[in-house]
């Protein structure tokens, strides 16, 4: 799900326009009454909109979040359904105010489209997809397979740069809609299907038999995951950014959307600052102190959100892995609001 620099670079002629007026993006979201988020149009567990229109996912909690922030009402925003190729124009043409899709980190992306990446919520990697019935256990006996793979990708440059620095030949079977890769691996017109190994568990839960097929173990790439902002305003940016440090911070606290209100009493200045009880953590921020508070008692902590999205409570599965607590042997570290 990750465009290449050719791809992202046409739409840059934008970005030098959508710089400028950047620095009103706080204030304008404050006048309208909601903040709008660019989502994925539709991958389970990060963002996805039942048959009444309501989304969730990782990704939707991060733009309620930021609702929470401004407006105190996790309520108060809109969702506008962005493809692969219309996620970047649309953040800056100022179609919406964040991008909150499950978009990749990179150097190109914080330098050349007027926007930068305000956190990580998900450490993900490209990995590959295979029937149980090919009987392969790695990537490495993979030589010479037709692989499924979308054009004008990151996931397709690196599919080929793996490949050759383990000498081994495959055949790309490209394809522009991942809807029709996926087709077409289940009707065996390729081998393997490759993109972010989020993306291969949720597809894998959507098949006739599911642990028919497996995730091989080699990671081709690191896909840091997170939201995106114009730049510009740095207000705006920070808001965006302290969502996720709040929510990571009231999980290695303890604090929970169940016993925030008991939390209100604890005598642990960090907890303390978190829920606005004492200092002044929203006033460097434009917003109400209690943030903190609101923002866990309506969405909940990083660790609530995971595992109700696509933890191992979830049809996803999936284990916390890189994105679990520093402490617990992950990479998930937040910096501390005080």
């Amino acid at each position: 799900m990750k465009l290449l620099n050719a791809a992202v670079l046409g739409a840059s002629i934008l970005a030098f326009s959508a710089v400028s007026q950047a620095g009103e993006t706080f204030d304008k979201v404050k006048q309208k009454g909601f903040v709008q988020c660019g989502f994925h149009t539709g991958l389970p567990g990060f963002s996805i909109a039942d048959s009444k229109g309501e989304w969730s996912g990782i990704d939707v909690d991060i733009c309620r979040g930021i609702a929470v922030m401004m407006f105190g009402d996790d309520t108060k925003y809109k969702a506008t359904p962005v493809t692969t190729q219309q996620r970047f124009t649309a953040l800056q043409s100022g179609e919406i105010d964040v991008l909150t899709r499950n978009t990749t980190a990179t150097l190109t992306r914080d330098t050349t489209l007027g926007l930068m990446s305000s956190g990580i919520n998900y450490y993900d990697s490209q990995g590959i997809m295979v029937n149980k019935a090919l009987g392969v256990k790695s990537a490495k006996e993979l030589s010479g397979a037709a692989i499924c793979v979308q054009p004008g990708t990151t996931t397709e440059l690196n599919l080929a740069d793996w490949f050759r620095s383990h000498k081994l030949e495959f055949k790309p079977v490209v394809i522009n809609s991942p809807d029709e890769a996926m087709r077409s691996y289940v009707a065996g017109r390729c081998d393997a299907y490759t993109t972010d190994k989020s993306g291969l568990a949720t597809i894998r839960t959507t098949l006739a038999e599911p642990d028919n097929n497996i995730i091989l173990p080699e990671d081709f790439s690191k896909e840091p995951l997170g939201p995106m902002v114009r730049q510009g305003d740095d207000q705006w940016f920070m808001v965006a950014r302290w969502v996720l440090n709040a929510m990571l911070e009231a999980e290695e606290y303890g604090i929970t959307s169940k016993n925030v209100d008991e939390m209100l009493k604890s005598d642990n200045p960090n907890i303390q600052r978190i829920l606005g009880v004492t200092g002044e953590m929203g006033k460097g921020l434009g917003i109400d102190n209690k943030w903190g508070y609101n923002l866990i008692k309506q969405v909940g902590n990083y660790g609530e959100s995971f595992e109700r999205n696509i933890g191992m409570g979830s049809a996803m599965k999936l284990e916390r892995g890189l994105n679990a607590q520093w402490k617990d042997g992950g990479v998930m570290y937040a910096w501390p609001i005080r």
